[in-house]
């Protein structure tokens, strides 16, 4: 199992702390109970490693087809007005990710990056109505092979610390690859243009880089 870069180092940090635990615990903790501690403790950072993998994906698309850029549940299909880039009136498809699903943020749909900004902000929890303008939050938005453009946000959770982002303005955004990764549970937030065609429903459960969502009117 491949795991992702930025887990790598906090795999190897958390390793050496739980070794140095597991001794504690052998060495002061009577038999039997320092066994159970250092089973359950391996067993969490089993979990840890869970979280950081990096399943290879390959993505099967047409030019202007919006494809899922996380693992998740579709939690939010709804018609919004979108005032920091796109100034219009859009539909928002918002997926919700919980700690155990892949974290890896992927492009949904190919073409140019023409922006990308990072916000601080809340740790609301991801599926609140505001986390979406509330939260830390990344916004990026990419001019498909139409010239339409499609807005993405990363949205940071109550669990969920630390956004990671790798696009940048100018960048060819090709569908399905990776374009950032997101920390312990979060949501992203797609807005697409009011004649895209939709081939998915709230409740929807999604497979990142694989799943196709919708498609750009031509």
């Amino acid at each position: 199992m491949k795991i992702h870069r930025e887990g790598r180092s906090i795999l190897g940090l958390f390793a050496i702390l739980f070794i140095f635990i597991s001794l504690v615990f052998y060495f002061y903790i009577p038999f039997y109970y320092n066994l159970t501690l250092i089973f359950l403790l391996w067993i969490f950072y089993g979990l840890i490693v869970y979280f950081f993998r990096d399943p290879l994906r390959e993505t099967f698309s047409e030019p202007l087809e919006i494809i899922a850029p996380v693992d998740g549940k579709i939690v939010v299909l709804e018609k919004i007005f979108e005032d920091e880039f796109l100034k219009k009136e859009v539909y928002q498809l918002s997926i919700f990710m919980s700690p155990l699903n892949v974290h890896v943020s992927r492009y949904p749909v190919s073409g140019t990056v023409e922006y990308v900004k990072y916000h601080k902000g809340k740790y609301l929890v991801a599926f609140h109505p505001k986390s979406s303008k509330l939260n830390e939050r990344t916004t990026t938005v990419v001019k498909a092979e139409n010239n339409q453009q499609v807005l993405f946000r990363q949205i940071a959770g109550a669990v969920a610390r630390r956004i990671v982002i790798y696009a940048k303005k100018g960048d060819e955004a090709k569908a399905g690859h990776e374009y950032g990764f997101i920390k312990f549970g979060s949501r992203l937030d797609i807005f697409l243009p009011l004649d895209t065609e939709f081939f998915c429903k709230v409740g929807d459960v999604t497979k990142g880089g694989v799943d196709v969502l919708a498609k750009l009117k031509d």
